[in-house]
């Protein structure tokens, strides 16, 4: 993994959030928006180069990171999967731009309905917590990691596996275990502690537009990581893969 990377902390990963729409301008859906489009081309790539016809489960809270896998439904959706986003959580609690992204995949008929588990995904993407998790994972968003870790489909977690502390990368009961995970902006300090690596799989970085002016204000030197490619495999020095 190339040293010269920093990782944030789930507070610094806030102050990102707020810079980035308080001070640049920068609306929280077009974050979400290209969090999801990066997390379907690393769909893409994890599942061969080609989407159609495959099964992919998308499951979803109600934050920033379950906007991000509605997003990706809709991009997997457009490229000929067969990609349905599962919401767990009563869609009446969505707020926001979470909510818009919902709105839109209902009009496309890209939802399942949580009481109906899908049957033999190729891939499932874990879009449920993310890096906010605040204790144990509880309700629908607990009941949808059991169904994950119950498979045999891979799963592709967004910024950092749905029980897993993004600060420590202490596992709690349960922990998605992912087999790759693609974080945003910069990689999250827990993703990079050796008892999460069971849990965060194949380690990418994927690009959210985020202006290295940002990281500055942070204390960050960050030059332009994405200047070749919008996707960086972090650990590929330690782990093959693709």
């Amino acid at each position: 993994m190339p040293a010269e990377i920093p990782s944030l902390s789930r507070a610094q990963m806030v102050e990102v959030d707020r810079l980035m729409i308080e001070v640049y301008g920068i609306a929280l859906i077009q974050m979400m928006e290209n969090a999801g489009l990066r997390l379907a081309e690393l769909a893409r790539r994890l599942l061969g180069g080609k989407v159609a016809g495959k099964q992919v489960a998308v499951l979803c809270g109600t934050g920033g990171n379950g906007g991000g896998g509605m997003a990706a439904t809709r991009h997997l959706s457009n490229w000929g999967a067969n990609a349905r986003a599962i919401l767990a959580a009563d869609p009446g609690s969505l707020r926001g731009a979470p909510a818009e992204q919902w709105r839109s995949l209902q009009a496309l008929e890209l939802i399942d309905a949580p009481a109906t588990e899908p049957s033999r995904p190729d891939l499932i993407l874990d879009a449920l917590i993310g890096y906010g998790l605040a204790g144990p994972p509880r309700g629908e968003p607990r009941r949808w990691i059991e169904w994950a870790l119950a498979g045999q489909a891979p799963v592709l977690a967004l910024d950092a596996p749905s029980g897993l502390d993004a600060d420590s990368g202490e596992p709690a009961s349960p922990t998605i275990r992912a087999a790759a995970t693609m974080t945003l902006a910069l990689p999250k300090i827990g993703l990079r502690q050796s008892r999460a690596r069971p849990f965060v799989g194949a380690l990418y970085l994927a690009d959210i537009g985020v202006p290295p002016e940002l990281y500055r204000h942070l204390g960050l030197q960050v030059g332009p990581l994405f200047a070749q490619q919008a996707i960086l495999r972090l650990d590929e020095v330690d782990s093959p893969g693709p």
